[in-house]
């Protein structure tokens, strides 16, 4: 059964990181050639971390991120301000998967929906996205109006809902992605 919000579908939050810290360390990171699209796990299910841990049993519900345990990746372990990020919300509640997102210069996401992304889904997470790298030709739209992000706020948006992206630069986009278990510490950063 759902649960309820009044929540919008966009809410910058009344958090803000270093951007020129979260750019440097982001950096030198020295992350590899890539093609459209990438991404970097710094946190995620614990046998992808650690191979010498077996792999977890199936699960009938993979939803809330309960079906494994979470460990940082060697990427995050040598970023300490993105760790400092991270603490900021493992602190208050369960932090799941954190990635770093690329989006190429001229790339676009086709729009999409990511069903268990959303505050009012029963029994799932949700992403928080804080900009690392992006500008004014970059486009995130959600429910066919644009968010306007800058680097280094922090965003919760229902992605459950039809969201796309263009990069019109010539530009790398960056996002840190944080998703987490909707706790009540969470809703009310989003449901003041």
């Amino acid at each position: 059964m759902p649960t309820t919000s009044t929540a919008s579908d966009r809410v910058k939050l009344p958090l803000s990181f270093d951007v020129a810290r979260l750019q440097a360390e982001v950096a030198n990171l020295r992350l590899h050639h890539y093609l459209y699209y990438d991404v970097l796990p710094l946190r995620s299910p614990a046998h992808l971390v650690d191979p010498s841990l077996p792999p977890p049993p199936p699960a009938d519900d993979y939803a809330d991120g309960s079906w494994t345990d979470w460990l940082d990746t060697p990427a995050l372990q040598s970023a300490p301000y993105l760790t400092q990020v991270v603490d900021h919300f493992r602190q208050h509640t369960s932090v799941t998967l954190v990635r770093l997102l690329r989006l190429a210069p001229q790339a676009e996401v086709r729009e999409h929906t990511d069903p268990t992304l959303g505050l009012e889904i029963h029994k799932s997470v949700i992403r928080l996205t804080i900009p690392v790298f992006t500008n004014d030709q970059v486009e995130f739209f959600l429910n066919n109006e644009i968010v306007p992000m800058q680097a280094g706020e922090c965003w919760y948006l229902r992605l459950s809902d039809p969201h796309r992206i263009n990069n019109h630069s010539e530009q790398e986009r960056i996002n840190l992605t944080i998703d987490m278990v909707p706790n009540d510490w969470v809703k009310a950063l989003i449901v003041p």
